[in-house]
């Protein structure tokens, strides 16, 4: 089954989506852009795209930004591991970004914290993987009840002084 059966069709709310990506994950990332777009989704290349040396923290915070503002539903970075972009995308206030591994944590991160920024990996994940994880990311709604107040106070954090 190809990705583009996986992927959900593009949803109210989950259309547009930004990606980025540094020097080691700009291959997966083209790869996910490409199979968005044919999959319907409007799709915004934040770059890079070959394999000079970037600082991730640029490209992260650029979907980020992109995404707080409104400018996109959700996003998509990628770096070597998923934990540097999600580090700088996590300083933008309005994003909650979620390092991913599996289908298991692309659909927890979406349902139990209303994630709007997926971090994957390329040196830790394939591209079989990254195509599920993409497609449960997308696929899955917040479930609210429970749930709402613990991401409120995730939230509230961004407002917190530094101690």
């Amino acid at each position: 089954m190809s990705i583009e059966q996986q992927l959900p069709p593009p949803a109210p709310g989950r259309q547009r989506l930004a990606f980025a990506a540094d020097h080691a994950g700009y291959e997966l990332k083209d790869h996910l852009v490409e199979l968005a777009t044919k999959a319907g989704y409007d799709v915004l290349d934040l770059g890079v795209n070959d394999a000079t040396s970037v600082d991730y923290p640029d490209f992260a915070g650029a979907a980020a930004r992109t995404v707080a503002a409104g400018d996109a539903d959700c996003g998509v970075v990628v770096c070597g591991t998923g934990i540097g972009v999600s580090m700088a995308a996590n300083k933008v206030p309005g994003v909650r970004a979620a390092v991913v591994h599996d289908v298991f944590t692309a659909h927890y991160s979406r349902e139990h914290n209303d994630a709007n920024v997926l971090c994957l990996g390329a040196r830790v994940i394939g591209y079989g993987v990254a195509e599920t994880a993409l497609a449960e990311f997308l696929a899955t709604a917040f479930g609210e009840g429970r749930h709402t107040g613990r991401v409120a106070k995730i939230m509230s954090i961004e407002g917190a002084p530094d101690e």
